[in-house]
């Protein structure tokens, strides 16, 4: 995000007195401005269509399409556009869902005004999110045995892989220190002020690590590295 850039949302939620209080509340926010709002899946296409939002805050449970459905007909018309999803489901079937279906996020409504704005910037930014509570549960998912339903299949893993054949060995002491970073949350801004380098150079590490670990986002390589062990530090 340019420092002159600001960050035009659309905020889908069927909640009328929430989306209305949400909305107000974003606006606050210098960084971006609300350009429009859906109650809908059909009101957010629209919406979305007309506006070309940059990222789209999208609730799950809607009236007739719920949200995971509506992801991929939204990114279509707005290829550009990242979807975050904020939402009360803490049910892992929903999280795996969203991710699998190409959310950028899943956050849920309990957090902060400000911890959501910092998400959005995040996420608009290139990074992906996932609500702290959230996590162990996808790390669960993967440890579980997949079962005939396939959800387990959020994130391309090689449990297969020997120990030396584990692509996680081809990272440079540098690289798994970010990597550990990445599973403490942190964002490339945070992460440069720890390492005393240029945020430039941590998003560069990181399109390594995730070229490297053959992975799609900041969220499966932090599943990945958990699941490895690889605690922050």
């Amino acid at each position: 995000m340019t420092p002159d850039h600001v960050i035009r949302l659309l905020v889908v939620d069927d909640h009328n007195l929430f989306r209305r209080g949400l909305v107000a509340l974003l606006s606050q926010d210098a960084r971006m401005t609300v350009v429009g709002e859906a109650a809908d899946a059909t009101e957010a296409q629209v919406a979305t269509r007309r506006l070309q939002p940059d990222v789209i805050l999208l609730d799950h449970h809607m009236p007739g399409v719920q949200g995971v459905d509506a992801i991929q007909d939204l990114r279509q018309i707005a290829p550009a556009a990242r979807i975050l999803m904020l939402t009360v489901s803490e049910d892992e079937r929903d999280l795996a869902a969203g991710l699998r279906a190409g959310a950028d996020g899943y956050l849920l409504k309990t957090i902060h005004t400000e911890a959501l704005c910092e998400s959005i910037c995040r996420v608009w930014e290139g990074d992906s999110v996932v609500s702290p509570e959230m996590m162990s549960k996808l790390v669960g998912l993967l440890r579980a045995p997949e079962p005939s339903g396939g959800v387990a299949a959020v994130v391309p893993v090689t449990t297969a892989a020997t120990p030396l054949e584990d692509p996680i060995h081809s990272l440079s002491p540098r690289e798994i220190d970010i990597l550990r970073r990445i599973v403490r949350g942190d964002s490339n801004k945070h992460i440069a002020r720890d390492l005393d380098i240029a945020e430039t150079t941590v998003k560069i590490h990181v399109q390594h690590i995730l070229r490297k670990l053959g992975l799609n986002n900041r969220v499966h390589a932090a599943v990945y590295a958990s699941e490895r062990g690889l605690v922050p530090p």
